[in-house]
């Protein structure tokens, strides 16, 4: 083992503004607005405010196969929230979400908007609303929602935990990294233990658990975060594998996956998404831009 630095906790914890590597700008210890600013209202019942991070993905891709299935209620304006310029700070962000975490949804469609937040509820709420990915029948409902709490539960440990530790702490700690590695690769043995016996994660329908698990875990699985494939060993999970590149291949997932993505390939980007139309302009401005000069 290498050497380590003993660190003595003080008596009393006070914050250092400096500390917290990539993202100390943003982490604070209280809560509540920074700053006065109003969210936008686009004109679909749905209003979306999010980031195409894991998180952000689940529910956008959710969206998208209610509206391939035929829920033309689901009709969403999925509005960018930078987190790391603090967006998640303003005081709409805040009565949307009072955890200031992306996403955040205020539904439109009745008489009274409804906010949710926490993209679980988000998608139970849109499941229900639509009477679709979410099983009526009990052991599948109780199936599919267990799972979706395990991810709800066990990303933590590999965004906060692992994610944190291994790519964007200020310096690197054995410790830590040694302890969230074990648990994510415990994490993904459980799920190819799952995947091995039934096609999708719940069971032989696909559904919300497998929308909420896919953007964390299949991206892990593909090395397409924290460039962590090689050191986790991804490829030993044969059964994971199968099943992320079964849903990536879904038009709806790649429509998900672009929507307020603001990383990678810029073809691969939906800044902001106001209309189905938006996917197909997309394409266009790509088109144009591939064009070879006359």
């Amino acid at each position: 083992m290498s050497d380590q630095t003993e660190y003595v906790p003080p008596k009393i914890w006070t914050w250092d503004k400096e500390s917290g590597g990539r993202f100390a700008n943003i982490n604070r210890p209280i809560a509540g607005p920074t700053h006065d600013k109003d969210l936008p209202v686009g004109k679909h019942p749905l209003q979306l405010y999010s980031l195409g991070t894991p998180n952000g993905v689940k529910v956008t891709v959710l969206l998208e196969e209610l509206l391939a299935a035929g829920h033309q209620g689901a009709e969403y304006d999925a509005w960018l929230i930078k987190i790391a310029d603090g967006d998640q700070f303003s005081s709409g962000f805040v009565h949307a979400n009072p955890n200031s975490k992306i996403p955040a949804l205020v539904d439109r469609s009745g008489d009274t908007p409804i906010r949710v937040f926490e993209s679980g509820a988000i998608m139970i709420h849109l499941a229900e609303k639509f009477g679709a990915f979410l099983p009526t029948e009990p052991a599948a409902r109780a199936e599919t929602l267990s799972w979706l709490m395990w991810q709800m539960g066990s990303a933590p440990f590999l965004g906060g935990g692992f994610g944190h530790f291994y790519a964007y702490a200020p310096f690197k700690q054995e410790y830590p990294i040694n302890r969230y590695a074990m648990e994510v690769k415990r994490q993904l043995d459980v799920l190819d233990r799952r995947l091995g016996e039934s096609e999708f994660i719940a069971g032989t329908d696909y559904t919300i658990a497998d929308m909420a698990i896919w953007p964390w875990y299949g991206a892990l699985v593909k090395g397409l975060v924290y460039e962590a494939g090689e050191f986790l060993q991804v490829q030993e999970y044969k059964n994971v594998q199968r099943w992320t590149d079964q849903l990536a291949a879904r038009p709806a997932v790649k429509r998900g996956r672009m929507v307020n993505r603001v990383m990678g390939d810029p073809a691969s980007q939906l800044h902001e998404r106001h209309d189905a139309s938006d996917f197909d302009l997309r394409t266009q401005d790509k088109l144009q831009a591939d064009a070879p000069a006359e």
